[in-house]
């Protein structure tokens, strides 16, 4: 694949890091990665946003925002506040197709999850990845309530005829609970899609140095890396 989309089944659900270690684990294979964030919201202008994130964590990217608003919202909400114009798919899906020309890997990192607003016209990050004929990776969270969660985000994707590769798990507690170990079995099987990996928590504090190391450990062959379920299961 050499673009693919990142959504979540929320906002704070790991996105960003999943996003950082994906890359990471294919600079590690030695392909070039770009990153773009079509829609930043919560961040003042001036201030690192998820894009500079990934860069920091993964290394050796190339980073494109297409727009900020700096009201944590949607970006819809966050874009019609700030008196600026929205972010539409057709861009999403341009800038994408550009950075495909001169990089083996295109990540693009929505905000929020996969049915949130861009403009008023209610065109989503599911829009983007339509015209892109792209596939959609699914960051989850690890304990209760994330099979449902879950289990909407890909149906939602299958109903629009959009391939979703797998489901990440965006941040693994240190100590996981008996939902979130039942989870690593139940999430396949509810969702129909597998487990293509799990970031520890705490992943984002690690040096970036450290963090680009270990990446491919969290992450399954199909994205680059050398993880397997049955090592979390266990």
């Amino acid at each position: 694949m050499s673009v693919l989309v990142v959504t979540g089944t929320g906002t704070e659900i790991g996105k960003t890091v999943s996003t950082a270690a994906v890359a990471a684990a294919a600079l590690a294979r030695g392909r070039s990665v770009a990153v773009l964030k079509p829609a930043q919201t919560g961040v003042a202008e001036g201030e690192p946003g998820d894009a500079a994130e990934v860069g920091r964590l993964a290394g050796a990217v190339t980073l494109l925002e297409l727009a900020r608003y700096p009201e944590p919202l949607a970006p819809a909400t966050a874009a019609r506040r700030a008196g600026r114009p929205p972010v539409r798919p057709h861009e999403v899906a341009d800038a994408a197709e550009k950075l495909a020309t001169e990089h083996d890997l295109v990540l693009v990192e929505g905000a929020g999850g996969l049915l949130v607003r861009f403009d008023e016209t209610g065109a989503t990050l599911a829009d983007a990845a339509r015209l892109l004929g792209a596939p959609v990776l699914v960051v989850a969270h690890a304990g209760l309530g994330t099979l449902n969660a879950t289990t909407l985000t890909t149906e939602a994707l299958h109903a629009r005829g959009l391939e979703c590769p797998g489901v990440v798990i965006g941040s693994w507690p240190a100590a996981a609970d008996l939902a979130s170990r039942c989870n690593v079995a139940d999430l396949p099987e509810s969702s129909g899609v597998p487990l293509l990996g799990a970031i520890p928590q705490g992943a984002p504090a690690l040096p970036p140095a450290e963090f680009r190391a270990q990446a491919p450990g969290w992450l399954a062959p199909r994205l680059d890396g050398t993880w397997d379920p049955a090592r979390l299961a266990a």
